[in-house]
């Protein structure tokens, strides 16, 4: 009641003072064709406390000025982009947890997509990629909730919970007729963000699941442990982000000058220009990134700083379109605000933000069928072949096969991912130029 009070009074004194101000500005604005933007904003103003006053006064059921506000403040956040939010103690705490703590959840990025709540990507080898759940899945319902007009931070809440429990998502998939219901068991979330592996000799794979603090020395390790590559094949396909400086500790990587990526906002000291440094960069290597509809935020500015620079040949789908900066703003000592304030820019000044990063070879993602070999005779059909040598390779392929190395990316699994295929087919063309 104390503090109920209080902001009644509170209110009931804004509004004194707001009318004041506003009649001895309207009695001054009688001598210009319209009213300033001050007076504009203190009717704003009035109206909003006249309101509150209002709903906390007639409303049917008992709702104090506090709550009012905070939902006031939800939907007013809400309403500026998908991203912006305003958390209240329970939320934030939520927040803290999932920055500094373990929690049990999904591993599902989202975002809002054409005003629809949208998988980004699922992480690897988290529950929800256990279950299927793909790249582009628009969920309908989190258990028996429906999402639409939910907010992210909402949807995140519900998805997250405690170890070994299940959860039901509705999920509406491309190409698919009717809604597919699939149940997830949540976990512990733990993401090895750099996964390295070999094809042939000379290639070395790299995946970036996500960009977490590890990120640009797990890259640095990789590579160091491979010095016998002529080309990397740099995967970010569902990778949804993470941290900037690592997005940019990677293109600093391999391009040695210009700008990397910058963010421009209202405020001035939110205008800033990140640079690549010249200190042990691989500015000669070919290198071949793959994106699709789930690379997102952090995988944009990597993938679209090496096309700016022409420092790699970008091979997939159109990636996301996520490019804008959220910092989040304590308000009290537990409740904050989440705010956009300001958009990504990549080095030729293109943005991001709704639009994406085209790859310079758009190439959907599928099987490669095999024709099937016709009827040929080769040496090892003839009668007098060197039997010797033939017993020599297969005892090698033999010796291969039980030794089975897991590091090393088969050709099987290559024409499983036709993505892949071409990445590595231009690739090798790039090797070739790049040893004459």
């Amino acid at each position: 009641m104390i503090i109920k009070n209080k902001k009644a009074i509170f209110f009931g004194f804004l509004s004194t003072v707001t009318a004041s101000v506003i009649f001895a500005t309207n009695a001054q604005a009688e001598n210009f064709d319209a009213p300033s933007a001050q007076t504009s904003k203190l009717e704003a103003y009035l109206k909003f406390t006249k309101i509150v006053q209002l709903i906390e006064e007639q409303y049917v059921d008992d709702i104090n000025a506090s709550d009012i506000i905070d939902n006031a403040l939800k939907g007013m956040l809400s309403n500026l982009d998908a991203h912006s939010s305003f958390m209240d103690a329970k939320e934030t705490k939520e927040l803290q947890i999932q920055t500094n703590g373990e929690f049990g959840g999904l591993g599902i990025t989202v975002g809002m997509k054409d005003g629809a709540l949208t998988v980004i990507a699922p992480l690897e080898g988290t529950p929800a990629d256990k279950a299927g759940i793909k790249a582009g899945d628009i969920i309908l319902k989190i258990n028996e909730k429906a999402t639409i007009g939910m907010t992210i931070d909402k949807a995140v809440s519900l998805m997250r919970g405690k170890p070994k429990t299940a959860i039901e998502l509705t999920i509406v998939r491309k190409g698919v007729n009717k809604p597919l219901t699939i149940e997830i068991v949540r976990d512990i979330i733990e993401i090895q963000s750099v996964y390295s592996k070999t094809i042939g000799d000379d290639i070395l794979y790299l995946r970036i699941t996500s960009f977490d603090q590890k990120v640009v020395m797990g890259m640095k390790k990789a590579i160091s442990e491979h010095p016998k590559n002529k080309g990397i094949i740099l995967d970010l396909r569902n990778n949804p982000g993470g941290l900037l400086n690592q997005a940019i500790g990677v293109v600093d990587m391999f391009v040695k000058e210009g700008a990397i990526v910058s963010q421009k906002g209202k405020i001035a000291e939110e205008n800033l220009v990140y640079n690549a440094t010249n200190g042990n960069t691989d500015s000669n290597t070919p290198l071949v990134v793959l994106v699709n509809g789930g690379s997102a935020s952090a995988s944009e500015i990597v993938s679209g700083a090496l096309q700016d620079h022409k420092r790699a040949v970008i091979v997939g789908e159109k990636t996301f379109g996520k490019g804008s900066v959220q910092v989040v703003m304590p308000i009290s000592n537990d409740e904050a605000l989440r705010l956009t304030i300001a958009r990504y820019y990549l080095p030729s000044g293109r943005t991001i933000q709704a639009v994406g990063v085209t790859p310079d070879v758009e190439v959907l993602y599928g099987e490669i069928q095999k024709a099937e070999e016709g009827i040929s005779i080769k040496e090892k059909d003839l009668q007098k072949h060197l039997e010797s040598e033939l017993e020599k390779v297969d005892g090698k392929k033999d010796e291969a096969d039980k030794n089975e190395d897991k590091t090393i990316i088969t050709d099987e699994q290559i024409y499983k991912d036709s993505q892949l295929k071409s990445a590595i087919d231009i690739l090798k063309a790039l090797m070739i130029t790049n040893n004459k």
